[in-house]
């Protein structure tokens, strides 16, 4: 088994992110990207202001990128969740 893993290019560290990522439920992740992902809600979620700043050349401060990151991860998350998910099958 373990000799598949690394044969496809897989090591181990990756073996376990990507189990860990799985042992994560998708409705928590769904909730995680509608609040953690959206937060703050007005005038507009906090991820749709850095995804405007990073489509204008504007994201380059170092808060505005920990924002970024912190605010997306949630969506990262829940979208390699689904590939992984989706492979699987």
């Amino acid at each position: 088994m373990w000799a598949r893993l690394f044969e496809s290019g897989f090591d181990l560290r990756s073996t376990i992110m990507i189990s860990l990522i799985q042992s994560i439920p998708i409705p928590i992740l769904v909730v995680l990207c509608l609040t953690l992902g959206l937060a703050p809600f007005s005038p507009e979620p906090h991820i749709w202001e850095k995804l405007k700043m990073l489509a204008a050349g504007n994201l380059t401060r170092p808060m505005d990128i920990f924002d970024f990151l912190l605010h997306g991860a949630p969506f990262i998350l829940l979208a390699i969740r689904l590939i992984v998910s989706g492979f699987q099958k």
